[in-house]
């Protein structure tokens, strides 16, 4: 019998060791981080071409300057980005063509690339004008999560928009995040006249007035913006499970349950695909959501989910066409990391080491 319980303790006391050991390692980087928000790593200067000045950028406290901004981070995206910058600034275009209301630009983020996408970003810059297409350095590699933070924290739309460098999802898509508010609330004919008015997709102005619980308030009002109301709308490819379950290969298909399910605990229900580089925000979200948002990489989706619940913010998740295009940066040797990141933040915010601000 003594042999017996040595041979449990030999095996039971490395595990319990290696548990303490991560759990302590957890709740120290969690509280490392609990700053982490300020974000002060790199400096928000715009790139012009062919010269050494630097233009400071604008933030998101200040008003909105443009109906809405693209937010595009890139890393070694030198191939990729061409097509889905023309892509972008075709469809912009096109739309600023029939509505003289509609007002955009594009910020590019290069988050440390080794490649020429410095070089490619620069020669939109040069086609279309710093006012239309800008670009932010961070200098090294921070991450995504980092990238698109810095995005959206210097842009100046009403409505902002991430979407990934290599065009998986159409750009035209985003009038679908647009219009799919409309099942959020309905107007009365005189609010509904002003909105249009307004020039703004009228289906996102029915559920900002909803939110603002105060209908006669906004159909007078002609200092109402879309931009002074939270909401999230996601893109999703929960549509395309099925399909996609049936061609991937059952270890990958193992991993990403597992990682839902990790998901799911950590952030709760609500969203079914949190992945997708396809959200839109408007000014007021985005103001919380970036000032707050303390994960750089991969796993920072998952926090602006957590971060729309804590903050109360509506959250719409709407199907969009998707398409895989090669190069992809998640590997399996990501999923650790995303794991860690999800750990950090669900230890870090239900032990309030992790505060926010308004």
């Amino acid at each position: 019998m003594g042999f017996l319980w040595s041979l449990v303790a030999l095996f039971v006391a490395p595990i319990l060791v290696a548990v303490f050991g991560l759990l302590s390692a957890t709740l120290f980087e969690a509280y490392r981080r609990r700053i982490n928000n300020t974000h002060v790593e790199s400096p928000a200067v715009f790139e012009v071409p062919n010269s050494s000045k630097q233009v400071p950028c604008t933030h998101i406290s200040d008003p909105s300057e443009k109906y809405i901004s693209l937010i595009i981070p890139a890393y070694n995206e030198e191939l990729r980005l061409p097509g889905a910058l023309e892509e972008t600034m075709n469809y912009l275009q096109q739309r600023a063509a029939k509505d003289e209301s509609f007002s955009y630009e594009v910020v590019i983020i290069d988050d440390g690339s080794v490649d020429g996408t410095k070089r490619v970003a620069l020669d939109f810059v040069r086609k279309y004008t710093i006012d239309k297409v800008r670009l932010i350095l961070l200098g090294r590699n921070h991450g995504k999560g980092e990238a698109i933070r810095k995005g959206m924290l210097h842009s100046r739309g009403e409505l902002l928009l991430m979407l990934d460098a290599d065009g998986a999802t159409k750009v035209n898509d985003l009038e679908k995040l647009e219009n799919e508010f409309k099942v959020y609330g309905d107007v009365d004919q005189a609010s509904a006249n002003y909105l249009m008015l307004c020039g703004y997709a009228y289906q996102i102005h029915a559920f900002a007035r909803k939110e603002c619980h105060d209908g006669d308030l906004a159909a007078s009002n002609s200092s109402f913006r879309i931009s002074d109301i939270p909401i999230a709308a996601f893109g999703s490819r929960a549509h395309l499970e099925e399909k996609a379950l049936a061609t991937r290969k059952w270890y990958r298909n193992f991993l990403m349950m597992g990682f839902h399910l990790v998901v799911l605990l950590t952030a709760g229900p609500g969203i079914r695909d949190t992945q997708c580089g396809f959200k839109m925000f408007t000014r007021a979200a985005a103001r919380k959501l970036f000032k707050n948002i303390r994960l750089k990489r991969w796993c920072f989706d998952v926090e602006l989910v957590f971060l729309c619940k804590w903050f109360g913010i509506p959250m719409i998740e709407i199907s969009v066409n998707w398409s895989e295009i090669p190069g992809s940066k998640v590997n399996p040797l990501s999923i650790p990391n995303m794991l860690w990141e999800l750990a950090l933040m669900s230890v870090g915010y239900r032990t309030h080491m992790w505060t926010t601000s308004t």
